[in-house]
């Protein structure tokens, strides 16, 4: 059952790799132990202060930050959606239901969609899913 979108399935599919990537970064970041963990080293500390690891944390949330950046710069039907498509993925709608999905993501966008949608564990998943689903 194709349906017409405001977003192109090609968004949706950038959207998704990137997700996948930021996904796979986070995974990375945890566990290489470096994301949360600090240790000191006392025989090593002194009065100078350097970062050597701020370049490298930068670029772990760099795929994280496009992905916001890409979803929160979308209006608001694309924003919906993506959140109906992702919603159709996880099952909570059928693809028929589609517009009805649409609607209640407008109704019910309070905050950043990005947030909403990075909240969601299968997040990438579930809009592969909503697309075939809807057969795009």
């Amino acid at each position: 059952m194709a349906v017409d979108l405001s977003i192109s399935a090609d968004t949706i599919r950038l959207i998704v790799q990137k997700a996948r990537a930021a996904a796979a970064t986070l995974g990375d970041s945890f566990e290489g132990g470096h994301e949360g963990d600090i240790e000191f080293d006392e025989d090593t500390l002194s009065d100078s202060h350097h970062h050597d690891g701020l370049a490298e944390e930068e670029n772990d949330d760099l795929s994280e930050e496009e992905l916001k950046e890409l979803i929160d710069d979308l209006n608001v039907d694309e924003a919906a959606e993506l959140v109906a498509i992702a919603w159709i993925g996880r099952g909570d709608y059928d693809a028929e239901d589609f517009e009805t999905a649409t609607t209640e993501a407008k109704e019910m966008a309070s905050g950043p969609t990005s947030s909403y949608l990075l909240g969601m564990p299968l997040f990438p998943d579930y809009l592969e899913g909503g697309l075939d689903a809807l057969e795009l």
